[in-house]
């Protein structure tokens, strides 16, 4: 590609955060970064429906959420073929069968594109040039 960035394969994203500000936060920004945000959700019920559906791109959940666990909504994903990118403080051991990685809390807006853009790539099958500070892919 001549002077241009590669397009990205992921374009629509659920987010799974019961951190409000956090929600919001990572909503709008990732919005104003080109993304589709399908849907921003707080609980495991919620995020399952919206799994279900056709064409997610990538999952980012928590792992503690008001009504159970990421790991539950990870699990979902996996069955449905839609990867998952854990965006947490504390990441269990299990969650390494069940994700592409997982980037840490505290992150910043930069840190998280490029973290989906390191998932892009991944998924791809290219190298990962810079893997912003936090991020740990399986």
């Amino acid at each position: 590609m001549l002077f241009g960035k590669r397009k990205r394969s992921i374009q629509r994203i659920l987010i799974v955060e019961d951190e409000p500000l956090v929600a919001f936060d990572n909503e709008h920004f990732l919005r104003d970064a080109g993304f589709d945000i399908v849907a921003t959700v707080d609980r495991v019920e919620e995020a399952l429906r919206f799994i279900d559906t056709e064409g997610l791109h990538l999952v980012l959940a928590d792992i503690s959420l008001s009504d159970g666990s990421g790991l539950d909504v990870a699990r979902a994903a996996r069955e449905h073929g839609v990867p998952l990118l854990f965006v947490t403080g504390q990441c269990p051991p299990e969650a390494r069968d069940l994700a592409l990685g997982v980037l840490n809390k505290p992150y910043n807006h930069r840190e998280l594109v490029a973290a989906i853009e390191a998932v892009d790539a991944k998924m791809a099958g290219r190298t990962i040039k810079r893997p912003p500070p936090g991020l740990d892919l399986f």
